[in-house]
């Protein structure tokens, strides 16, 4: 029989282990898959997750067409600085307890300096949301969780403070291309050469491309698209 100390020792000690708990991601989505959606807000909610997001970035980026080159502490590195980016949404596909099978990753227009001076005075900037990254390891595709990372992300834009959404694609039209048309995105004609470590240590430059769509007014619906052709596609 333990005594009010003891009690109190005891609640005591749980208050600590409260205090020292990571905070956890919120789950937007459980897929009947076993893989979840989650939304990570901040570097210490990233952290369980930090290095499977590394190795899952860089196996997705040294396929075609990107053919990119990154080093562990690059690709966490990316990920830890667009986690700092004020309103940016950030999502993993976790599959188990950490094991990251995908990611989206959104953040305002103004934060990518490169994107803003390409798109200067094409769009309204300030009220402009930018797709920043989408990725999806192999064995996941053609299984709806890309489009599930697309449609998340946009049902999260502020639409108080946004009124369009755009992204930057590669050139080599695929059915990534295909469904991002599909979901009201329109080919700007606005090319950009960017340039990459790829995978044979050679730095070059490939072309890609943006697109855009208006964002509707809360209430209304997204396209649907179709899910099953989503993999990878925005860089």
């Amino acid at each position: 029989m333990s005594s009010p100390a003891d009690e109190a020792a005891s609640g005591h000690g749980h208050a600590e282990a409260d205090t020292f708990r990571l905070p956890q991601p919120q789950v937007l989505m459980e897929r009947p898959d076993g893989v979840r959606i989650l939304r990570v807000r901040n570097n210490h909610e990233a952290l369980p997750y930090r290095a499977a997001f590394a190795g899952a970035y860089q196996d997705i980026f040294s396929e075609p067409p990107y053919n990119e080159r990154f080093f562990p502490s690059e690709a966490q590195s990316i990920l830890r600085q667009f986690l700092d980016v004020p309103e940016s949404i950030t999502l993993l596909a976790v599959r188990g307890n950490t094991q990251v099978v995908g990611f989206g990753i959104g953040v305002p227009a103004l934060a990518k300096a490169d994107v803003t001076r390409a798109l200067h005075g094409l769009l309204p900037l300030q009220q402009s949301f930018y797709l920043a990254e989408l990725g999806v390891l192999r064995s996941y595709r053609r299984t709806g969780l890309g489009h599930d990372l697309i449609q998340a992300r946009l049902a999260l834009i502020d639409r108080a403070r946004f009124s369009n959404v755009m992204l930057r694609t590669s050139a080599v039209r695929n059915s990534s291309y295909d469904m991002y048309l599909s979901l009201g995105f329109e080919d700007m004609g606005v090319y950009m050469e960017v340039p990459a470590r790829r995978v044979d240590g050679a730095v070059s430059t490939d072309r890609r491309l943006f697109l855009c769509k208006v964002l509707p007014a809360p209430g209304e619906g997204e396209e649907a698209g179709d899910p099953k052709t989503w993999h990878e596609g925005e860089r």
